[in-house]
């Protein structure tokens, strides 16, 4: 591989080197104190990106806990809604589910918790918003959980969770939200949203390698967890008791905990005000350079919904559309890398993540790459109006 490879899919995303050189360290046990400390550096840290990611730097919440998970953000969507609403053990699936669909993440959400409980579902076509009436309608005194992606990495949209938090919190329904590209990355406010367990994920806004994922819960959303009623390996009660000493109950990932450790404090250092000010100018360059070259945002926004401010979700022209592959090659030869649709959405998009630590300078070589591939596979496209709408939103 190019040792400038880029990568600019939507996770995992590069690297930085003091996070590399963390995980090659010489290994230590999983029960040592030398490992507490790096899991109680990971923990703090995560502390402040879960509760002050605002462009202020306002506290937005301070009576939770931050949990480490040896797995990704899947583990975390699965551990947050059987520990709500499990029905191991024997139990009848007598918990309602609402998910909310508009994504093959909020379809996750459903998934998973069809296994659990009673799931009464509001979906929309993927790309487009959330109908906030129809939440409204479904979500009601007997619903246990409300599900929500924050971020659909898989269509670019930015979804309501405000919004729907108003709705699960006057059903004192338990509000459970992915805010797996936007937690690190952009605004999310805890208690103003009525949020009960945000979750996130290493290999995203993070910019830790992939394997780890990680939990803010409220104190109120402690009070419901029945870990009994959950996978053995995902029993949060006992994940809070061994997070008090800086352990997992289980053999931890050692090297992965420490890149996470090292990410974190790194966005710390930034600052959560000056990330989400970069993220947003950078998705805003992403934007403006492929609508100046002729292309089409795939996502549909409305007063509720607005595009991502991590990743770009673009429509692929018909002409790329015949023959997608070749211009995915494309782009891979020049030494980046981007990912397609997802599902249905396979060879009708692109979607490229600003996610992380990128500079400016690697932005613009991501418009360029996609302009020349477009060009080369023979799309008309005007690949230097990109570069220069791109250059005029960058810092």
């Amino acid at each position: 591989m190019r040792e400038d490879f880029l990568l600019l899919n939507p996770g995992p995303v590069p690297t930085t080197r003091d996070v590399r050189q963390a995980m090659s360290e010489p290994m230590v046990s999983h029960r040592s104190a030398e490992f507490e400390a790096v899991y109680e550096r990971a923990q703090d840290a995560l502390d402040y990106v879960f509760t002050q990611s605002t462009l202020d730097g306002e506290e937005t919440a301070s009576d939770g806990t931050s949990l480490i998970f040896n797995g990704t953000a899947t583990m975390a969507m699965e551990a947050a809604v059987a520990n709500l609403v499990g029905g191991l053990s024997g139990r009848e699936k007598d918990g309602k589910v609402v998910p909310l669909v508009n994504g093959k993440f909020g379809r996750r959400f459903k998934r998973i918790a069809d296994r659990y409980a009673s799931v009464e579902p509001v979906e929309a076509t993927w790309g487009q918003s959330i109908d906030l009436d129809a939440v409204a309608e479904t979500v009601d005194d007997d619903t246990d959980v409300v599900t929500m992606v924050h971020n659909e990495t898989s269509t670019g949209l930015l979804n309501p969770v405000e919004e729907v938090g108003e709705i699960a919190a006057e059903h004192d329904a338990t509000f459970v939200v992915d805010g797996v590209t936007s937690i690190g990355g952009d605004e999310f406010r805890i208690d103003d949203w009525n949020v009960d367990v945000a979750v996130t994920d290493a290999q995203k806004c993070l910019a830790a390698p992939p394997g780890t994922s990680a939990m803010y819960a409220t104190e109120a959303a402690q009070e419901r967890f029945d870990g009994d009623a959950a996978p053995f390996y995902e029993d949060l009660d006992w994940h809070l008791r061994k997070a008090d000493s800086h352990q997992t109950p289980f053999t931890s990932a050692v090297p992965l905990f420490r890149g996470l450790a090292v990410a974190v404090e790194n966005i710390v250092e930034e600052g959560m005000p000056e990330r989400i000010e970069r993220h947003r100018e950078q998705s805003t360059a992403f934007r403006e350079a492929f609508t100046a070259m002729g292309l089409e945002l795939f996502a549909e926004r409305n007063e509720a919904t607005e595009y991502s401010n991590t990743l770009t979700g673009v429509s692929l022209p018909a002409h790329t559309r015949e023959n997608p592959e070749e211009f995915f090659d494309a782009v891979e030869a020049r030494g980046v890398s981007i990912s397609g649709g997802q599902a249905h959405l396979g060879g009708e998009i692109f979607r490229v993540s600003n996610m992380g630590n990128l500079s400016s300078e690697q932005i613009l070589r991501g418009v360029r790459t996609i302009g020349e591939a477009f060009e080369e596979t023979g799309e008309d496209v005007d690949t230097e109006a990109g570069i220069e709408a791109a250059r005029s939103e960058l810092r």
